[in-house]
């Protein structure tokens, strides 16, 4: 049986006539009949009888209207759902980011994306970078803006755009300062990983620094340095949230680091691919840029 056909059983049913059948349809009389007579040979039963001008069912055709009727009812509940799940998944954007990013890049790229799609279905989730890329892997998430130390590939499987240089530098109240000006004193750091990296510096400088407070959350991190409790490495995507007038950043010589932003290469086309390139636009130029 095809849709067509039980939609002109329906009608036929509902109406009482092949002519307001066909004309509720906007299908030609022939055409109306053709599909009962097409019915009528596959179930291998009359399903109508003629009644004085007009028709009426038969036992077979009472009962396979009724079906009919349930299963167009079904079929049109399953073709708007199907609809909105399809405008859902087309809006749904799952992104993973450090916090610098989550606040410096995210904002600027969806505005540009408002225009395009409507009600975004946004879920944000801060993840260090490896992780991240493995969110991006499972199919957790749609997009990840990453950083990374150098300009090696992700993965194959992965559609990557470098997005800009980043540069490091060290926190401070001081102008012109530097690592070796902070061999006794407080180091604020954050997770481990970024832990790591600070000592990195410092012990390029020949010390090992006293971390004295940890917590990932930049502000808290600056209202420390800026009340002289300690001081930090930060990257300038970072700096650029903070409430500079009580900060000094001073660049550290060839620190930076690498932002990406990172899909699945079987994406394709849609929101995610968008959204990187909404990024790229909202971050063109910035290599080196010093925060203000």
């Amino acid at each position: 049986m095809e849709v067509n056909q039980l939609r002109v059983m329906d009608a036929v049913a509902r109406t009482g006539s092949i002519t307001a059948a066909a004309e509720e349809l906007h299908y030609a009389q022939a055409s109306v009949s053709h599909h009962l007579a097409r019915l009528q040979e596959h179930v291998g039963a009359a399903l109508t009888a003629r009644r004085g001008r007009g028709i009426v069912l038969t036992p077979e055709g009472e009962l396979l209207a009724v079906r009919a009727r349930e299963i167009l009812r079904r079929l049109d509940e399953t073709e708007s759902e199907v609809t909105a799940l399809s405008r859902q998944l087309r809006s749904r954007l799952r992104i993973a980011a450090f916090q610098s990013a989550l606040l410096e890049l995210v904002p600027p790229a969806l505005q540009q994306l408002q225009g395009t799609y409507q009600d975004i279905a946004l879920e944000l989730r801060e993840s260090h970078p490896i992780d991240a890329l493995d969110l991006v892997r499972r199919n957790e998430v749609d997009v990840a803006l990453m950083h990374r130390p150098d300009d090696a590939p992700v993965g194959d499987e992965f559609a990557a755009v470098k997005l800009y240089n980043d540069p490091v530098y060290l926190l401070s109240t001081t102008p012109n300062d530097s690592v070796a000006n902070h061999r006794d004193s407080s180091w604020i750091a954050g997770c481990d990983r970024c832990q790591a990296g600070i000592e990195a510096v410092c012990l390029a400088e020949g010390f090992q620094p006293r971390i004295s407070l940890r917590t990932e959350d930049i502000n808290i991190q600056a209202s420390f340095v800026a009340a002289g409790l300690g001081v930090i490495t930060m990257p300038g995507t970072a700096l650029r949230s903070l409430d500079m007038r009580r900060l000094s950043a001073s660049p550290l010589p060839n620190a930076r680091r690498r932002v990406w932003a990172v899909t699945r290469r079987s994406a394709g086309a849609g929101i995610a691919r968008d959204f990187i390139d909404a990024v790229a636009t909202a971050t063109a130029g910035r290599d080196g840029s010093r925060p203000s």
